[in-house]
């Protein structure tokens, strides 16, 4: 039997991801960070573990290799979102956005790769990885960093590991309405930006049900965790390739672009 393991596999994506991975007869070690979400399945063994929490991770790290000695697949699928203008960002948070989406994978896949000699991993990233997305800035930057750092270790390993790197567009999954949640206070004090975080809100909240579904997007992992070659980097979803192509362009054509199409989308804000 085929062995992955997954992170963040509680709601959206991850869960899905369990699912589809099952009913293919994988066996799928699941992190979860609340228990009170976990639905008991067979072939599913769930370990607790906190991207904000590094003797978390090393201990979910030393589980899974306590009850197998290889791994074919990690996925690195949870994160979060830190939200608001660089002019008022707390770097508490910042730190908190990169502890959560770079370096809890960086540490956990670190300390899984005995295991994972000949494996696969393939990292959940994001079309914001291409840096065009202002006020989301710390999320865009810690995306971008995920694939810095695993594309440097796509180089360099010795153990035959490929690595991937998934993009994906807006997928309609719980992370959106978390977010405006999680950012609430912060993006209530910006004092003249309160039109532009107005937009961002309703625009995450929309995102929660316009966005590509959870299922598709599954799918389509799980369709590249079975190429026998697959390719380092795949953008899903038209408003992730949209994203790719704008990053083709100079950097300050890009930034009147999309300077120009936030002013018109946030015509339509009323506070």
């Amino acid at each position: 039997m085929r062995t992955i393991v997954i992170t963040g596999t509680t709601s959206g994506l991850g869960k899905e991801l369990v699912k589809i991975f099952v009913e293919d007869g994988w066996k799928v070690f699941a992190g979860y960070r609340n228990k009170e979400l976990i639905i008991e399945q067979e072939n599913v063994e769930y370990f607790y573990i906190d991207m904000k929490n590094r003797q978390s991770i090393f201990a979910a790290g030393e589980y899974i290799k306590s009850k197998i000695d290889k791994i074919d697949i990690l996925i690195n699928a949870a994160g979060c979102v830190e939200a608001g203008p660089v002019e008022f960002l707390d770097t508490d948070r910042l730190r908190t956005q990169f502890d959560v989406n770079t370096f809890s994978h960086i540490e956990f896949t670190q300390n899984l790769l005995p295991a994972l000699d000949n494996g696969r991993i393939i990292n959940i990233s994001s079309m914001s990885s291409f840096g065009h997305f202002p006020f989301i800035s710390p999320y865009c930057a810690s995306k971008r960093a995920l694939d810095i750092f695993f594309n440097a270790f796509a180089i360099e390993n010795h153990r035959n590991i490929t690595v991937v790197s998934v993009k994906p567009g807006v997928i309609a999954t719980p992370i959106w309405k978390k977010s405006v949640t999680v950012n609430e206070k912060s993006l209530n004090n910006c004092p003249q930006y309160e039109k532009e975080l107005e937009f961002i809100k309703t625009n995450a909240l929309s995102n929660s049900k316009k966005g590509l579904k959870v299922e598709d997007a599954a799918k389509f992992i799980h369709k590249i965790a079975l190429k026998k070659n697959p390719k380092p980097s795949y953008t899903l979803g038209r408003d992730a390739k949209f994203a790719q192509l704008l990053s083709y362009l100079p950097q300050n054509l890009i930034n009147k672009l999309v300077k120009a199409g936030l002013k018109a989308r946030m015509g339509k804000v009323r506070l």
